[in-house]
Formats: C-alpha cells, sequence, structure tokens
C-alpha cells in the first residue's frame, strides 16, 4: 500500500541563519547530476556550429605552444632541461585551460543569473561548470603533447602517472579560485575586469616561457615559488620532461594556496548563497 502514495516533494527551506558546511556541501553532491548537465551543455553549445568542433579546443594552445616554442628556442633562446618545447608546450596548455576557465567560473554567478531564477541548486554549481566543460579539451591537448614527446627526445616513463595528480591539483586550485572570485563578483562587478588585467600580468609572471632557474631570476625564485600556478606548471612538467627544479617546494605551496582557497569558497557560499538573490 505504501507504493500507492506518491513520493514527498523535495521542499526548499529557506533560513536567515546561514547554511553549515555539510549543508552545503551536501546540497552540492545531491546536485552533481545537475551539475554535469550543465557542463555537458555548455561544452555541446560552446562547438555546435563549429566545423572543426572540439578540435578547436586542441589546435589554438597546442599552435600557440608551437609557436613559443620556435620562437623562443631560436631567438631568445632560454635553456631548459629535458628539451625548450616539450618545456613550453606543457605550460602552455595548462595555463590555457587555467586563463579559459577563470575568464568565465569568475562571472559565472552573475551571467546565469536568470537560470537559478527559474530552479534552485546551489550557485557553487556555477562557476564549476566551466571547468568541467573545459576539461575535455584539456585531456586531449595533454595526450596530444604526451604523444609528441619522442619527437624531442624525450621518452615515456612511469612519471606519466604524475600527470593524474596534476590535472587535479589544476583542476581544484582553478575550481577553489573561481568560486571565491564568483562570489566576490556578485558584490563587486569590477572582479570581471581585474580578473582580465590580471591574466595579462600572471602569465609573465608564471614560469611557462621561460625556466625559473635563470640566473637573472635567482634572487627572485622564492617570489616565483610562491605563485600558485607555479607549482601547477612545475608537476606537469615532472610528468612529463621529468626535469623541474624545486618543484617539491612550488607544489607544496600550490596545494596551500588551494587548500586556503577552498576554505575561503566554502565559507563564502555557505554564509551568502542564500542573499545572492538580492543582488543580481
Amino acid at each position: 500500500m505504501a507504493d500507492a502514495y506518491p513520493a514527498e516533494p523535495d521542499v526548499l527551506e529557506l533560513r536567515a541563519a546561514p547554511a553549515s558546511r555539510g549543508e552545503l556541501l551536501r546540497d552540492v553532491a545531491r546536485h552533481r547530476e545537475v551539475l554535469m548537465a550543465l557542463a555537458r551543455k555548455d561544452f555541446q553549445t560552446r562547438y555546435k556550429r563549429a566545423t572543426l568542433g572540439v578540435i578547436w579546443a586542441v589546435a589554438v594552445p597546442v599552435l600557440q605552444a608551437a609557436v613559443m616554442a620556435v620562437v623562443f628556442s631560436k631567438i631568445v633562446r632560454f635553456p631548459a632541461s629535458g628539451g625548450y618545447a616539450p618545456f613550453v608546450m606543457v605550460g602552455i596548455v595548462a595555463w590555457t585551460f587555467f586563463a579559459g576557465t577563470l575568464t568565465v567560473g569568475a562571472i559565472a554567478i552573475v551571467e546565469n543569473a536568470s537560470l537559478t531564477e527559474k530552479v534552485w541548486f546551489p550557485r557553487a554549481l556555477l562557476p564549476m561548470v566551466p571547468a568541467l566543460s573545459n576539461l575535455v579539451g584539456f585531456a586531449i591537448s595533454l595526450a596530444v603533447v604526451v604523444l609528441l614527446l619522442p619527437l624531442f627526445d624525450v621518452g615515456w616513463g612511469v612519471r606519466l602517472a604524475l600527470l593524474v595528480p596534476a590535472t587535479a591539483l589544476l583542476l581544484a586550485f582553478t575550481i577553489a579560485l573561481c568560486l571565491v572570485l564568483a562570489a566576490l563578483h556578485v558584490y563587486f562587478r569590477d572582479v570581471k575586469y581585474l580578473v582580465a588585467a590580471a591574466l595579462l600580468v600572471w602569465m609573465y609572471v608564471t614560469p611557462v616561457i621561460y625556466p625559473k632557474d635563470l640566473p637573472a631570476l635567482a634572487r627572485f625564485t622564492w617570489l616565483i615559488d610562491l605563485n600558485p600556478l607555479t607549482g601547477i606548471v612545475d608537476f606537469f612538467r615532472l610528468g612529463t620532461t621529468g626535469v623541474a627544479p624545486g618543484a617539491g617546494r612550488s607544489i607544496a605551496i600550490t596545494i596551500a594556496w588551494t587548500v586556503g582557497l577552498g576554505i575561503a569558497a566554502l565559507e563564502a557560499h555557505r554564509r551568502y548563497d542564500r542573499l545572492f538573490a538580492d543582488q543580481l
């Protein structure tokens, strides 16, 4: 007889007090299917009318990396252990994912305000969407770089397994930063322009196209290591070329940044998610 009665519908209870950390995490977990559906839709919409489709997501970073590898290896002649071409290619692939995701994720809550007005789900899902949808292009680009390694006299080995935790760290750091910035953007619309300006500078203070152990940078090594993207780039280089001086220190710093941003993101969204509607 119990089956004859319809299941009780989910009820959204609005309270004055902020949600607890556990409640927010459970809400995000319960709506994981919504997250995956939004990511899938974002990916499909982006390349829907493009003849080459997802190939563009791979071609652009690989072409950029190839151009930089040729130009800087022939003109500037940066020395790099393991070969300059794979050194710069893996750095560009990681940077392209980060920059492309942050540009969209930092403004995701405001830009998708109309969506959250129609159906309720934790707004924390919105900054995660571009990270997951961009992950497909990133994975293919990284696979292309790995396949090209033998052409640069860099053999394959068990170190390639490091690309898995490196990708996880890149994804975690990017999502955590997007969550924090997306919450700030609800109240301060200047965040959109600050992110665009910061990315212009951030790439050049990250050892993407130059090795951080250059003699001219010896005095600034500690400052470069404080950059959270340095640890991410070093992690990917350990997995591909196997060479990344000082990688242990820079990776540890990146993990600390990720944990700190993750805690800040959790606090921001549990305290202010219910108030975002008044600002959108």
